[in-house]
């Protein structure tokens, strides 16, 4: 018995093969925000601190330099985080600090 190949290969050639492709919707990256940290005559540097190392999981030297960047310029950025995470660590400063009744501010900014 004999294959005919050309019979075989034009019967391959009708064929039409595709590939199914699903379209990956494209994500943005999320908006980033600054944490910033203001400076104040009245809450204690060692408060400032311990806020550094409790929410923004600095060290306790790099806490302390932070400290006294916000000290001796007004303000520092202390993190950069997507929208609900910056916004989570101010309420979260400002709650222990109204807590223990220092006016220490807060805020965030779009990076």
């Amino acid at each position: 018995m004999q294959i005919n190949e050309k019979a075989i290969m034009s019967e391959d050639e009708n064929i039409d093969v595709g590939l199914a492709t699903k379209a990956t919707p494209k994500t943005k990256k999320p908006k980033m925000y600054k944490v910033l940290l203001l400076n104040d005559d009245y809450t204690p540097m060692e408060f400032v601190v311990h806020i550094l190392e409790r929410y923004f999981g600095t060290s306790g030297s790099q806490a302390y330099e932070l400290m006294m960047v916000v000290h001796q310029k007004g303000l520092a950025v202390v993190g950069v985080f997507s929208h609900d995470i910056a916004e989570t660590k101010v309420m979260q400063v400002t709650e222990l600090a109204r807590k223990h009744q220092h006016p220490l501010q807060c805020t965030m900014e779009k990076e």
